[in-house]
């Protein structure tokens, strides 16, 4: 079923309004919301991880960004980067920029996280929850913002009296927009909570990648979630331009069954609570309580 068959009526600037295809991206932005907070439900349930450490991994990622969003910007401001991407190398140098700085800039926060803020965060289950928390506001922001947008799309798009104050070449591209947007196939809607779930799976394993440096004592682990982040973000940046939506989840599915692997690969016990044996504590006697009569004859004249 494609947009052009859903029941459709007219917009006020023009185009068309497809009410199925809204209920379809609210139930896209709603998955990106939920979905990272059923995951960190459920990891808190079967593990017993804190909600503190979905807290922190929020706060590393977007701490992270806000270097990661100037330093990207500064750079492209240098003229370093290539600016035709139509050309396949220009692509790839572009794309291998944008996955490294990404990698640097979030694995290296995680790193901090884990030495500085989260020093509890040494067994499995705990790096998941910290992961959950990083790759779940990213999803959770990205719902919120892309909710907003639209909305603010359609409002206008309806509204006659704020089209009017708008100049007629932006009203038309007011109108494309929204009808081009909708008028997708219905699963091309819900392809914004599909990626999530690739890279909250992502973000899960590099988690708990970065954690392996403590747990292990070798910093090569920081160095080679760098890496596999760079990668994913490479991938999916080239796969965007190059083959298209579909294969590029594809291809990000394939990463989030690799991602999966690492996961359960790395996977440890949890540490035992190691609990006193009473039984191996020295005996110590048993203090009398009973007056002797020199007690007695003393209280006297107290």
């Amino acid at each position: 079923m494609s947009g052009d068959q859903l029941h459709s009526t007219p917009l006020p600037g023009g185009g068309i309004i497809l009410p199925v295809n809204y209920l379809l991206l609210a139930i896209n932005y709603a998955l990106m919301i939920l979905l990272p907070i059923g995951v960190a439900v459920f990891i808190h349930r079967r593990t017993g991880a804190g909600w503190r450490l979905f807290f922190i991994g929020a706060v590393t990622f977007i701490l992270s960004q806000v270097l990661h969003i100037p330093f990207n910007w500064l750079v492209g401001q240098t003229g370093l980067l290539p600016d035709d991407l139509n050309a396949t190398a220009n692509l790839l140098i572009t794309a291998a920029f944008l996955g490294l700085s990404a990698g640097v800039f979030e694995e290296v926060g995680r790193y901090l996280a884990y030495r500085y803020w989260a020093k509890d965060a040494r067994s499995w289950s705990r790096g998941l929850m910290l992961g959950a928390g990083h790759g779940g506001i990213e999803a959770i922001l990205l719902g919120v913002l892309a909710a907003v947008g639209i909305v603010g799309l359609v409002v206008t798009a309806n509204s006659e009296a704020m089209m009017s104050t708008i100049p007629a070449d932006q009203q038309a591209l007011i109108t494309d927009s929204l009808t081009s947007l909708l008028d997708q196939p219905w699963y091309a809607l819900l392809l914004g909570a599909v990626e999530r779930v690739f890279a909250i799976t992502a973000h899960l394993a590099l988690s708990v990648m970065v954690l392996q440096v403590f747990l292990r004592g070798s910093l090569r682990w920081l160095f080679l979630a760098i890496g596999y982040h760079a990668l994913f973000n490479m991938i999916a940046v080239v796969a965007a331009s190059r083959v298209g939506p579909y294969a590029t989840e594809g291809l990000l599915g394939l990463f989030s069954l690799i991602s999966l692997f690492i996961i359960f690969r790395l996977r440890t016990p949890e540490p035992a609570i190691v609990e006193p044996d009473l039984a191996a504590l020295p005996e110590t006697p048993l203090l009398s309580l009973q007056p002797t009569d020199e007690a007695i004859d003393r209280s006297r004249y107290s």
